[in-house]
């Protein structure tokens, strides 16, 4: 059997991260719900980073990601603090989609990824 590490979610009956096999996935909102999307998006990509460090992986790593968002119009902002977060070097973008759905609370932002 393969063993599979998790990182403890902020919610019962999920986690924010598992590994197994070589991949790790996570998943991140913001902890402060009252700000704008770009300040959302940046505090939910911190939390990524955390995540993925504690899976053994990080950003440089990333295969795919999805950002789900309350508002197409907002993407900008989003894709700004994504672009600040991701860096300049094409070698460590991942495929990436945004997807407008409705999330819980005052959440703007939403974001799971998955690396090597």
């Amino acid at each position: 059997m393969i063993d599979i590490q998790r990182v403890q979610g902020g919610a019962q009956g999920r986690s924010a991260g598992s590994s197994c096999n070589g991949f790790a996935w996570a998943v991140a909102t913001s902890d402060d719900d009252v700000a704008d999307i770009h300040t959302q998006t940046v505090n939910a990509l911190a939390d990524i980073d955390r995540i993925l460090v504690a899976l053994g992986t990080d950003k440089t790593r990333l295969v795919n990601a999805t950002v789900y968002i309350t508002r197409m119009q907002d993407k900008a902002e989003m894709d700004r603090a994504w672009c600040a977060w991701i860096g300049d070097d094409p070698a460590h973008w991942p495929q990436r989609a945004c997807v407008e759905t409705g999330l819980a609370g005052d959440n703007l932002v939403e974001i799971v990824v998955i690396a090597t």
